[in-house]
């Protein structure tokens, strides 16, 4: 199958630098998988599993927010946070989701602090669910 250069970023650094099959993301319109030859496109990135396939192995993360841009061929993931499956703390996740879901149970948040707690819950979900 044909490659492409896979570039992905995070504001601790690069995270992945290779050639790839495929990648699918997920993005603020729903998931979207891209091929060698892919058309250039821009996307918001939202929060949700990611996959990135390899000639060797197909590997599942955890993806939240940021940016797709596919460029003459080169594809560049610049993503808020990204975690392979097996590197994801699993009780962490599991104490961020309780809390989360305790601060959603608050009728008194603001509309800014139940958003901001709703986000927490859906980054947890997406872990636990690697």
């Amino acid at each position: 199958m044909k490659t492409f250069h896979l570039q992905i970023v995070t504001p601790d650094g690069e995270f992945f630098d290779g050639q790839a099959e495929r990648v699918i993301v997920r993005t603020n319109n729903g998931d979207v998988a891209i091929m060698a030859g892919h058309s250039n496109y821009v996307a918001v990135l939202g929060v949700g599993a990611a996959v990135v396939v390899t000639e060797n192995e197909r590997k599942r993360a955890a993806c939240m927010n940021g940016m797709l841009a596919v460029t003459n061929g080169e594809v560049r993931v610049i993503a808020t946070a990204f975690e392979w499956a097996e590197q994801i703390d699993k009780e962490r996740a599991k104490l961020a989701l309780e809390k989360a879901e305790a601060k959603l149970a608050n009728s008194s948040l603001s509309k800014e602090e139940h958003e901001v707690a709703e986000l927490a819950r859906r980054r947890a979900k997406v872990r636990l669910s690697m």
